[in-house]
């Protein structure tokens, strides 16, 4: 039988840092951009990554970017942005963020846990907060920074074999980076570069 979706979330809260013990350090990553970029340090950022449950099963909420933004413009990401100094954890960069940017409300937002931190070559230390989203949620992008705001299904991210790696030049040396193979049936947009390093890492945390 199918596991169902309330428990399937409570397993993947299990594997997750509790909220109540922030994840520490900069990131796997951080080493190699400081290396590469030149980056002296990175500031305190947050995104939410919404599990919905719906009755097809779990999706993952997704935003596409305006193009004129100054970071990652076109990209898909996970809502979220830099912490502010009135935001008391990641948890409350994230929840803010995800509602200036999508409308959906904190109270639509049940926190899960954390993943490890991830380095952008933007220079932001991100917290990946996973969320489970209230399906019955009204996404009201803002237009300044959200062109779509969309769903893709959670299983199909999780298949290692839904996800490629391409060569990205940075600085003198070649990176390369997670990208999702592009499906339209799946998923309207490219899903790349940290965005896919994200769900990358919660698929091995979930399979170990």
């Amino acid at each position: 039988m199918p596991e169902p979706e309330g428990a399937r979330l409570e397993r993947i809260a299990r594997r997750l840092h509790p909220l109540d013990h922030p994840t520490r350090g900069e990131g796997s990553n951080a080493a190699d951009l400081r290396r590469a970029l030149g980056i002296e340090a990175f500031r305190d950022a947050a995104v939410l990554v919404g599990l919905v449950p719906r009755e097809s099963g779990v999706q993952v909420l997704l935003t596409l970017r305006t193009t004129d933004l100054r970071h990652h413009a076109g990209q898909v990401s996970f809502p979220g942005g830099r912490s502010e100094s009135g935001d008391a954890d990641a948890l409350a960069t994230a929840l803010r963020e995800t509602h200036e940017e999508t409308g959906i409300e904190p109270v639509r937002v049940m926190p899960l846990g954390t993943l490890d931190p991830l380095a952008t070559v933007s220079a932001f230390r991100v917290v990946p907060v996973v969320a489970r989203i209230d399906p019955a949620y009204i996404a009201r992008p803002d237009p300044r920074e959200v062109a779509d705001v969309f769903e893709v299904p959670f299983d199909w991210l999780m298949q290692p074999g839904n996800l490629t790696r391409i060569e990205v030049a940075m600085g003198d040396s070649v990176r390369h980076v997670p990208e999702f193979v592009r499906d339209d049936t799946i998923t309207p947009h490219r899903i790349w570069g940290v965005t896919a390093m994200i769900l990358d890492n919660l698929r091995t945390l979930l399979e170990d």
